[in-house]
């Protein structure tokens, strides 16, 4: 449907009983519609997200879709969109999942790529580093409350009138992901397949390392022109995130200096302990490499074909549709390095998703994410899938679901490989064990010990969380990066059985738990709760 259709066939409709006026659409996608609203009891501009999609009939979505949103309202930060209400409403015969948040005016990330791509063949490396900056210091808070963005892509960033980067969609994948009974099987994958890290195409869990592939993803995007994966399916798409390693950024773009190269391929690391282990790790490299250079504009490699790929659309929630055909390489007008002040340029202004910039923020509490020590060597990332077969047609830039059938042939080639590593290293323990951690496992040079801190109360075992779509089911507990004398005595206190097996890694310390199976989050009946499989490390550094 056209813009100016929707535009009337929204135009004065009304929200939580008329509180919420729609006004202007601003953009919309095959999963949702984002309108200038007014909000009449508070006399302010908001911004409205309505989810129109087969999942607004569940109600077991519904209610994650509501409590994921609370979950991201506690999130205030200066360069995060603020979600001020959530709720759902009937619109045209349909219940409506909503999310209201501030309006600002703006435009996303993509749309700033596209100008500079068209003067510069690519983003200014001092701007994008910046840029890039502000979307880890985003990331940072979220993932000290424990919440991974599952999405970073350029689509899901704004850029305000005057700068100010703004991440938006927080908690949307994971609810996505969490209500898919009847439009998917069960192991699906939510996102966009150019952004998505290796371990979200094979199915895997996903920790705050994730949203940092991601994060290198978009970077490349913003120094090169283009995206480092691209091909004719999703699946393909999938395949080269896990199998394939991306060219040097320099390659495409001559002006790069080693520094952003070495940045681009710590964070493209296929195993996320080779990468940054925080986004506050990550984000001082991007601003000691945006000081360490004289900023010069790009040089783009003679026929390599820029495209910023801002169109390019997610099964969450796709951007708007702004992207503009790119040049191919070169330097077409002069540039200037950003002035302090004023960092990003001021952006022409546009319609956008807008959000006012707002002054000051709280820092939660450290979690799981707090900082970590930078990882030495970490074990290889074993996968050996089969690449897909070629598909014909163009680059297609629709919505994309990728489930689990779709990634069968990735994830049964990464659990074979696994299976072989770790024969023989297991040994089964009941969640009673009073052994601790340490002492199995002779220590070597580079051994680390263990962080007694990080632990797991045993009321996560105790008292877990109820299945969001079956109230008689509970959610396994996330027990990754936990000491495992403290998941021990959670198991002991809820009677679970645990299988530990031992892997040589030293990034976090030994008794550290690397992986869990059943991930995290899966549901289980209380009295069929299977034995859990726990990784753990033994502090000391991968054998060569």
């Amino acid at each position: 449907m056209s813009q100016d259709g929707a535009q009337g066939r929204y135009a004065g409709r009304a929200l939580a009983g008329g509180r919420y006026q729609l006004r202007d659409l601003l953009g919309q996608g095959g999963m949702a519609s984002v309108h200038l609203a007014y909000d009449s009891v508070l006399d302010r501009q908001v911004a409205i997200k309505t989810l129109h999609t087969e999942l607004g009939r569940e109600q077991a979505f519904r209610e994650r879709f509501r409590r994921e949103a609370q979950a991201v309202a506690k999130l205030t930060h200066t360069n995060i969109v603020s979600v001020f209400d959530t709720g759902e409403d009937d619109l045209e015969g349909m219940t409506t999942p909503y999310i209201v948040m501030e309006y600002v005016e703006g435009r996303p990330l993509g749309s700033v790529l596209d100008e500079d791509v068209r003067q510069y063949g690519a983003m200014p490396a001092d701007k994008a580093l910046k840029i890039t900056a502000d979307v880890l210091a985003a990331l940072e808070i979220s993932h000290e409350m424990g919440l991974v963005h599952r999405d970073i892509k350029p689509g899901n960033v704004m850029m305000t009138k005057r700068g100010v980067v703004k991440v938006m969609d927080f908690g949307i994948a994971r609810a996505m992901q969490s209500g898919v009974t009847s439009m998917t099987q069960t192991g699906m994958v939510v996102g966009t397949p150019q952004y998505l890290s290796p371990e979200q195409a094979l199915g895997r869990g996903v920790d705050a390392r994730s949203d940092l592939y991601s994060v290198g993803i978009m970077l490349f995007q913003l120094v090169t022109g283009r995206l480092p994966f691209d091909a004719d399916s999703p699946l393909a798409i999938a395949y080269a995130h896990v199998q394939e390693e991306p060219v040097a950024p320099s390659s495409i773009n001559r002006s790069l200096p080693p520094a952003v190269d070495a940045l681009v391929t710590r964070a493209l690391k296929k195993n996320p302990n080779e990468r940054f282990p925080t986004a506050a790790s990550m984000r001082d490299e991007c601003l000691r490499v945006a000081a360490s250079f004289q900023a010069t504009p790009p040089s783009i490699v003679p026929g390599t074909q820029t495209q910023s790929g801002a169109g390019v659309g997610s099964a969450v929630f796709p951007p708007v549709d702004q992207s503009t055909p790119a040049p191919t390489g070169g330097v077409q007008t002069p540039y200037q390095p950003m002035p302090t002040p004023n960092p990003y340029g001021t952006p022409t202004p546009s319609p956008g998703y807008g959000y006012p910039q707002q002054g000051g923020y709280q820092t939660p509490n450290p979690s799981a994410y707090s900082p970590q020590p930078t990882p030495s060597t970490p074990p290889p990332y074993n996968i050996t899938p089969q690449p897909p077969a070629p598909s014909g047609g163009g680059k297609s830039n629709k919505p994309v679901i990728i489930g689990s059938i779709a990634v069968a042939v990735i994830a049964v080639g990464g659990l074979i490989a696994a299976l072989t590593l770790n024969g023989g290293d297991s040994n089964n323990e009941g969640g009673g064990g009073d052994a601790s951690a340490s002492a199995s496992a002779t220590t070597v040079a580079g051994y680390r010990g263990p962080d007694t801190s990080k632990t797991i109360d045993k009321e996560e075992c105790t008292e877990p969380e109820e299945s969001y779509n079956d109230p008689e089911k509970i959610q396994v507990p996330d027990f990754t990066f936990k000491y495992i004398k403290s998941v021990k005595e959670c198991f002991q206190a809820a009677g679970w059985q645990m299988k530990e097996v031992k892997v040589d890694e030293n990034t976090y310390g030994e008794g550290s738990v690397q992986e869990q199976f059943p991930p995290a989050g899966t549901d289980v009946a209380p009295e069929e709760m299977p034995e859990i499989t726990l990784k753990v490390s033994t502090g000391n550094p991968p054998s060569a």
